[in-house]
């Protein structure tokens, strides 16, 4: 998967970015992973947000089971967030998440009941 990623990365000239990332990460104490985990939460996003918008007219019965597991996903990508990010960014996309959180909780135990 690794050298996938570095052959598209080469293929469209980005390679020395995604190298420096890797490294400036590496050099503060974050995960070798995290250009890859930021990359791979900003798909998931997208993909979070299509399917949110597919059971907005859908039973109660198939919203509840999509924003749980949406839950799921933020929890994800909160954590993501606070391992490879840092200063104004990191507090940024971290609120964010925390707030979608407490959004969704809300949500789910107002109109979903326990699982």
């Amino acid at each position: 998967m690794r050298r996938l990623i570095l052959a598209g990365a080469a293929a469209l000239g980005l390679l020395p970015a995604l190298l420096a990332a890797a490294e400036s990460a590496v050099a503060q104490g974050r995960p070798a992973t995290c250009t890859r985990d930021l990359f791979q939460n900003e798909g998931a996003l997208r993909r979070q947000q299509t399917r949110l918008a597919a059971v907005a007219n859908a039973d109660i019965a198939s919203q509840c089971l999509t924003w749980r597991e949406h839950v799921g996903f933020l929890q994800n990508a909160r954590a993501v967030f606070a391992t490879c990010q840092s200063g104004a960014e990191r507090a940024q996309n971290v609120a964010t998440m925390d707030s979608d959180l407490a959004d969704y909780r809300a949500l789910i135990a107002g109109r979903c009941g326990k699982p």
